[in-house]
């Protein structure tokens, strides 16, 4: 496969443990991509729910994909400043079709006065339960939990506002050819 170059535009999809489809965005422009990394912005991107609900993104949004993490994360640029949401995620995949991982329920939210919240907690047991997550899942994501939470603390990578302003800029002047 391919790796898609600076400019480019793909689509996301998300999906659960069991393999049903939870959500695509469409046209997700490509700022970079190296071995084990992909560099997105989403902007007024279509996203379409798995019950078929439509949505547009409100804000731009730089969005960041492993291959080595279980997770990602999407870095929105407000008025008030950057909030992050982050999905706790298998390691995504790259195909001629799409970007695929796998939503694993756990999300942090980090609000742009760095406030932090881990969310869905209650649905994450749930689905643990509902599709048999092994224990080594289990571990594997809250391991990367403390990881994620590290990088937050540190702003390391996606949260350093120079990070963000850096690929921000990329976007505009992409968008601006």
């Amino acid at each position: 496969m391919k790796l898609p170059k600076e400019g480019d535009f793909i689509t996301i999809q998300s999906y659960k443990h069991d393999g049903r489809l939870h959500r695509t965005w469409r046209d997700t422009m490509v700022l970079k991509t190296t071995e084990n990394a992909l560099i997105g912005v989403n902007d007024h991107t279509l996203v379409t729910e798995s019950d078929g609900r439509r949505w547009v993104t409100r804000e731009p949004a730089i969005v960041y994909f492993h291959k080595k993490y279980w997770f990602n994360i999407i870095a929105m640029i407000r008025d008030n400043g950057i909030s992050y949401y982050c999905n706790l995620a298998s390691p995504y995949i790259m195909d001629a079709e799409a970007l695929k991982y796998i939503d694993y329920d756990l999300d942090v939210k980090v609000f742009a006065d760095g406030e932090k919240r881990l969310l869905d907690v209650d649905e994450y047991e749930i689905h643990k339960k509902e599709m048999q997550y092994s224990t080594d899942m289990d571990f594997i994501l809250k391991e990367n939990v403390k990881i994620l939470v590290d990088w937050i603390n540190h702003e390391k990578g996606p949260f350093s506002k120079a990070y963000v302003n850096i690929w921000y800029n990329r976007y505009l002047e992409l968008r601006n050819r």
